[in-house]
């Protein structure tokens, strides 16, 4: 799975270009749909919830590579769930979001890592946790240190954020296409398989949260 797609020119010569499916999932108001509204329109709204999936896009031009993301934003309602495997097949990358003042929401995040254990190998798709609304800090339930550890112990990539006060949206956005553009460059150069890399991005001393 994620390949590049198609190859692409700048100015300043030959470029590659790729497009990424990227997929959020999660319980119903986590925030999954703030979190894509954030990032492609740099806007927040107090959205409804999701019905079936929506779709965003959004194109990076980086010194490396043209990078074009096709973002599918889930439901998060039980009534959807026997249907989600048809929205995240073929994703390069999945965010698996929780709301930081809810500890359930993060157990339910674990059972859609495990979802995506049955249908992807390790290399084929690159998963970040990410506990969103870190607005309500005063209502957390799930600590830094949980996501982190869990995150850890699960090779996955890992930050906070807050689609409200745009805490760290594009920098969890970010830091995907970096692991998927080092996957890429690593499978042109060694194509061996490789598991998921550790990478903490939770890290950031102590963080102050506003709304």
């Amino acid at each position: 799975m994620a390949q590049m797609v198609t190859p692409g020119t700048s100015p300043e010569g030959p470029r590659p270009s790729y497009m990424f499916k990227v997929v959020l999932l999660g319980s119903m108001s986590v925030g999954k749909s703030s979190l894509a509204y954030r990032y492609v329109r740099n806007d927040f709204k107090e959205l409804l919830p999701t019905v079936g999936c929506s779709f965003f896009t959004q194109t990076l031009n980086l010194d490396e590579a043209t990078v074009k993301f096709e973002i599918w934003d889930t439901a998060g309602q039980e009534k959807y769930q026997s249907v989600c495997h048809l929205y995240y097949r073929d994703a390069h990358a999945a965010l698996l979001v929780y709301d930081i003042a809810n500890k359930q929401t993060f157990s339910r995040a674990k059972l859609w890592l495990e979802e995506l254990e049955k249908r992807f190998l390790p290399d084929e798709i690159v998963i970040a946790l990410v506990g969103n609304k870190t607005d309500l800090a005063a209502e957390q339930e799930v600590t830094t240190e949980e996501g982190e550890e869990f995150a850890r112990t699960k090779g996955l990539l890992f930050m906070e954020t807050s689609a409200k006060s745009n805490h760290q949206v594009n920098d969890v956005f970010m830091a995907v296409v970096q692991e998927l553009l080092r996957r890429e460059k690593e499978k042109a150069s060694k194509p061996s398989p490789h598991g998921r890399s550790t990478v903490n991005l939770g890290a950031s001393g102590a963080r102050t949260r506003c709304c």
